[in-house]
């Protein structure tokens, strides 16, 4: 199946999208949508994908949109190695790690809401940063709370391996280190992300050695 992958190489959303794919071993081509200089606003791109978001997978089918609908498609599609534990309460528990971050972190740090309040607000880089690490942190606090509770096996947050909540926590501690957040108070994210990063499907994902990624990092 021939799959390209319109993304940008910091683009949390297209990082997760990027594990998911190399997890399953499935082979894929990237098309770059340079965020930064606004292409994604342009009218190429918005008729392939109306928000001008990326990540976008174009499939022999159409085109998808939307990380977590594409992460589903892919698990669905490849079941194996699987993304998602068979047991009920395990699979929960990984939706929910998700969940906090796709729906509670990422959404209010990304590219157009830090443009926003520059541009509305008049925050300057200390002000953006600080935003960013208010809501990293809030949202780390509950999770950390959530490992805790749930004394996932090992390092892992829900079951004995990577699941969808590794998909989505590594690149939010990407996002972290990049804002300079503290992430000693999260011993149990910290460790997960080690773990998953010794993966090579994480690996391999890594935002600076993505074809588009700036030379200089």
């Amino acid at each position: 199946m021939k799959l390209t992958l319109y993304g940008y190489w910091r683009s949390s959303a297209a990082y997760r999208v990027r594990i998911a794919l190399n997890v399953k071993g499935v082979k894929y081509n990237q098309v770059s949508v340079n965020l930064k200089d606004g292409e994604q606003r342009g009218a190429t791109y918005k008729s392939r994908q109306p928000q001008g978001f990326v990540p976008a997978l174009e499939t022999p089918q159409g085109t998808l949109i939307q990380s977590p609908a594409i992460l589903e498609w892919i698990e669905e599609t490849w079941p194996s190695p699987a993304l998602l534990p068979a047991d009920a309460m395990l699979r929960a528990r990984a939706r929910a790690c998700a969940a906090v971050i796709g729906c509670d972190i990422h959404p209010i740090q990304n590219l157009r809401i830090l443009q926003f309040i520059r541009a509305e607000y008049g925050q300057d880089d200390a002000g953006v940063t600080a935003w960013c690490r208010r809501w990293i942190s809030d949202g780390f606090a509950a999770l950390e709370r959530m490992a805790e509770a749930d004394g996932g096996a090992g390092p892992w947050l829900a079951g004995g391996g990577p699941t969808l909540a590794e998909v989505y926590l590594v690149p939010q501690m990407y996002n972290a280190r990049r804002f300079g957040v503290d992430l000693a108070p999260y011993p149990r994210l910290v460790a997960a992300d080690t773990a998953a990063q010794a993966h090579p499907a994480f690996a391999a994902a890594a935002p600076e050695i993505q074809p588009d990624a700036p030379k200089e990092g």
